[in-house]
């Protein structure tokens, strides 16, 4: 019993260590585009990212229950030893990403981390391939949706205010954008702190310390606590890419991307999916872009994002498959 304690505390404890690199990592989501235009200044745009990113983390728990019952095909084969190696592989991979300034998904390493963990030491039978087809369907249309989306909401502000001065109407969008930023940082925070809740609340469900898989409160004031931490930290490494390395955006095209963003990210929320938003926001950025023109977006950063993108859940399932080899040796 003394094991077990010690096992789940250490999840719990890499699970809001995630979610403090998730709130890093994933700034860039909510406050580049206002950045990079000059709508707010650095400093105010994080606390403000930071703020409504926990107020979002605890809207719902749909996401969380999906990431802790969608992936393996029962609570009861999962141990703390797998919850333990996804959480480093997908820690390991955000490190890394975030090093190199690659806006990589955390969604991505987490899953990938724990499909990995749960084949090392369960087998195929462990996953629940429906729900992890389901996920990836919702990861990979998320972008394309916000891709085309961003090229028609463009599109529209492009034909609604033709008639404005690029000086008149870049003042005036540089003021919605305030508004737009604060609806992807708490969109980012409604998704994506929804996937430590549903680890931890995995680990304290198949440890019998909780009678049902419903998120305690707790958890979610710890998870969206990490997580407002992690984004007041900042993550000027990936804040470069994603804000100027894409595509050189103005006021009109920001508010766009970021309008597009939130709603393709609370959409998601709403139907308990998880999706990437480092990947939608980048998709909207790509979107915006091409609605100016084709030539605009920096296609060779876009094809490196996407790599990336690809390796993600391969990398981190090897990472995390070893991880659980090295946690079975130690424990």
């Amino acid at each position: 019993m003394v094991e077990l304690q010690y096992l789940i505390f250490t999840v719990i404890i890499l699970a809001l260590i995630f979610d403090f690199i998730n709130g890093f990592h994933d700034t860039a989501n909510a406050i580049a585009t206002s950045v990079n235009t000059r709508a707010l200044y650095p400093s105010h745009a994080i606390m403000m990212a930071a703020g409504l990113n926990f107020v979002g983390a605890m809207v719902s728990t749909g996401v969380a229950k999906t990431i802790g019952g969608d992936i393996v095909s029962s609570a009861s084969i999962v141990n703390e030893k797998i919850l333990i190696a996804a959480l480093i592989g997908a820690i390991t991979w955000n490190l890394l990403t975030w090093y190199f300034g690659i806006p990589s998904s955390s969604s991505h390493a987490l899953i990938g981390g724990l499909i990995g963990a749960v084949l090392i030491s369960v087998g195929f039978g462990g996953l629940n391939w429906y729900g992890i087809g389901k996920i990836f369907l919702a990861l990979i249309l998320s972008p394309a949706i916000a891709f085309v989306t961003g090229i028609i909401i463009m599109n529209i502000i492009f034909r609604a205010f033709e008639n404005f001065s690029p000086h008149v109407l870049n003042d005036k969008f540089r003021k919605m954008q305030i508004l737009s930023a604060a609806a992807i940082a708490f969109s980012n925070g409604s998704n994506d702190a929804q996937k430590s809740m549903g680890i931890i609340t995995l680990a304290l469900f198949s440890g019998g310390f909780i009678a049902e898989f419903e998120v305690p409160t707790y958890v979610k004031i710890l998870c969206a606590t990490a997580m407002a931490i992690g984004t007041a930290s900042g993550g000027w490494r990936i804040i470069k890419t994603v804000g100027g390395k894409i595509f050189k955006l103005e006021p009109p095209s920001g508010f766009a991307a970021d309008l597009n963003s939130s709603m393709v990210v609370f959409g998601a929320t709403l139907l308990h999916l998880p999706v990437s938003t480092t990947h939608v926001v980048s998709g909207s950025i790509m979107g915006v872009g091409t609605a100016k023109r084709i030539s605009a977006v920096r296609w060779g950063t876009a094809r490196q994002m996407v790599k990336a993108w690809g390796m993600t859940i391969p990398i981190t399932a090897a990472i995390g498959a070893s991880a659980f080899l090295l946690v079975e040796s130690v424990f």
